[in-house]
């Protein structure tokens, strides 16, 4: 539990006995090795754990306060809604929010329409906003895991929610949610001509197999 990883590529190659490793840096080994090893783990990091200490856990709680808001650009309570139970409460990130806005680091305001409460935003988030409300579509083609934070279906959008699964698909056009594949079947989330439903099948059906050898990898 010290540290963890962001695949099961070092999970499997520990397992294995260290004779039927992968030698690390390119060296030979005798008899039949496995083709994967720690190098192809992908990344490890320390977990950070709360030492129960008021400051420590102040320190934390901005931490993450920061986090969340270089991942999403906007942060307000709707938008954390996937997100795991270890987060801090609301509160305690809204205290760190209006500490950083009045130091003049972030923005607060209103900056997605349909939702209440309290919400901030990074000064370039905001700029950013504006620009894309003024671009004209260009009918982008974006293929998201369902496990990605950018699956927001059912959270800032209406109907069900899609499951955090790495097998299911979410697909964007001009930053739409168009369409869903979950258990293999796909769903349309608006409507569409005929040549539109085709190429949407097709690029969610090629994105989850370029998935799934990934996760063989």
């Amino acid at each position: 539990g010290l540290v963890a990883s962001d695949s099961f590529g070092g999970l499997r190659a520990l397992l294995v006995p260290s004779e039927k490793r992968k030698p690390i840096g390119g060296a030979k080994r005798r008899g039949r090795v496995l083709a994967f090893g720690m190098e192809a783990a992908g990344r490890w990091s320390l977990v950070r754990r709360d030492s129960g200490g008021g400051e420590g856990r102040d320190t934390v709680v901005e931490h993450v306060a920061r986090a969340l808001l270089r991942r999403y650009g906007v942060v307000f309570w709707r938008l954390l809604a996937r997100e795991g139970a270890w987060l801090p409460p609301w509160r305690d990130l809204l205290r760190v929010y209006r500490r950083l806005e009045a130091r003049g680091e972030i923005r607060g305001g209103r900056f997605v329409a349909g939702f209440s409460g309290e919400q901030y935003a990074l000064p370039e988030a905001v700029g950013l906003l504006r620009e894309i409300r003024r671009r004209p579509g260009s009918g982008e083609w974006i293929s998201l895991s369902g496990a990605d934070p950018l699956n927001l279906i059912g959270v800032l959008t209406p109907g069900p929610r899609l499951a955090a699964l790495t097998g299911n698909r979410v697909l964007y056009r001009d930053g739409l949610p168009i369409a869903a594949l979950s258990g293999g079947k796909i769903e349309f989330l608006t409507t569409l001509d005929e040549a539109s439903r085709w190429e949407a099948e097709k690029r969610l059906i090629r994105s989850a197999a370029r998935g799934q050898l990934a996760d063989l990898a």
